[in-house]
């Protein structure tokens, strides 16, 4: 992707409307629950309920300047047509809303790609948070409509580091979900170079069978079998798997990235020894800072484990998706996609479960009698408003008033 600096057809560091959508983005994301527990060091007592909040959650700051941006085009052409490329974040609740404001979705193939045909020259076009590949981006400014682009910096420093790898002659090996926006626009930065490689892994079990062979126990064609798809076009093992950097989408689990950083390295110090890993093997730590955060503060605090965990987020979000995984190997984990996953009528919760992926609805999932104590966290995606609506349903579930809990923690907060 060119560099590009703002014009009058391109954006990148907003659009001069912050102080106009702020109080909007105020009223529709932010929530007074959730900022009165915040400063009574996340944790409110309701009866016999108790809440615990982890101390880094929602909105990272990328998230909010993407969605920043979004608004803040609608403000700017209120009379173009907006299009946005696949959705902003991966949340329900933000994507619908700006879809009440009249952008239009472009959705991918399977395969990743995206038809710009209904898009013309006087149309404005949003980048989301992911970032896009390369002949996307191109396509679009062939096009030379007016682009807003949201990508994270975290995003792009991935992509800086990927890029070095190709101009270096290092096949980047991508740990990360092969279909995901983010990890296509990632894998794409290596065709900025001739000869440019990649390898998207993503889990222990794909990288044991690269690191087999690297050591030599396992054959070629059993890498081009098992990494379909997942893989920049001619990828030979023998010649690729030779040099490696290794990079992640920046929403992965940072312990298993870094694992994953570790193997690599000791199989390349197997086959070919000390003195050539140097040359061979190079790593550095794209996680990003907010999704190590929310994972840090995840298990501080399960230092002392609560009844469950409440995970809020997108089904679809890999960040909240981690948080629950972290969360599910400790206490009973529900991961549930809105306030709406709740209903308190009927006692149930609609969830992702952990194990398996699929979505279920369980009844009689709180405890009728005894202390209960419930610890909140959500990806990086998810709005306060979502987190504050979601223990209002389960305070309305146990029979309690939630503008009088409010009312009480403003209070307590006050004095």
């Amino acid at each position: 992707m060119a560099t590009m600096n703002q014009s009058d057809n391109y954006y990148r560091r907003g659009l001069g409307l912050k102080a106009e959508v702020k109080p909007v983005l105020a009223v529709e994301y932010g929530s007074a629950l959730v900022e009165a527990m915040k400063a009574s060091d996340h944790e409110l007592k309701v009866g016999r309920l108790t809440f615990r909040m982890a101390k880094s959650l929602g909105f990272c700051y990328g998230v909010d300047r993407a969605v920043e941006y979004a608004y803040e085009t609608c403000r700017k052409f209120p009379d173009r047509r907006i299009f946005l490329v696949g959705e902003i974040i991966h949340n329900p609740l933000v994507n619908r809303q700006l879809e009440s404001m009249g952008v239009v979705f472009l959705y991918p193939d399977d395969a990743g790609n995206f038809d710009f045909a209904p898009v013309e020259q006087s149309d404005v076009v949003i980048l989301p948070a992911f970032g896009v590949a390369i002949d996307a981006f191109e396509r679009l400014r062939d096009i030379d409509c007016v682009l807003v682009d949201t990508t994270c910096g975290s995003v792009l420093h991935v992509w800086k580091r990927v890029e070095s790898y190709a101009r270096d002659g290092y096949t980047a090996l991508i740990h990360g979900k092969y279909r995901h926006e983010e990890t296509r626009a990632t894998s794409s930065q290596v065709l900025k170079h001739d000869g440019g490689n990649f390898l998207v892994v993503r889990n222990m079990d794909e990288v044991e069978l690269v690191c087999d062979f690297i050591r030599g126990t396992t054959d070629a064609d059993s890498i081009r079998k098992a990494f379909a798809g997942k893989t920049s076009d001619g990828f030979d093992p023998d010649s690729h798997l030779a040099r490696i950097g290794v990079a992640n989408q920046t929403t992965m689990l940072a312990t298993e990235s870094l694992e994953i950083a570790r193997v690599v390295g000791e199989a390349i110090r197997d086959r070919w020894g000390d003195a050539e890993l140097q040359d061979r093997f190079r790593s550095f730590d794209t996680i990003c800072s907010a999704t190590q955060d929310r994972q840090d503060a995840v298990l501080d605090l399960m230092h002392r484990e609560p009844d469950m965990m409440l995970v809020i987020g997108g089904y679809n979000s890999s960040n909240t998706t981690n948080l629950a995984n972290i969360c599910a190997e400790r206490v009973r984990t529900y991961h549930i996609e809105t306030d709406r996953s709740i209903d308190p009528a009927r006692g149930t919760i609609s969830h992702k479960q952990v194990s398996t992926g699929a979505v279920a609805e369980e009844s009689d999932w709180l405890p009728r009698e005894g202390e209960l104590e419930i610890g909140l966290t959500a990806g990086a995606s998810t709005p306060d408003s979502l987190i504050g609506r979601t223990m209002e349903q389960i305070l309305l579930s146990l029979g309690e008033n939630p503008e009088r809990v409010l009312a009480e923690a403003i209070s307590a907060t006050a004095e």
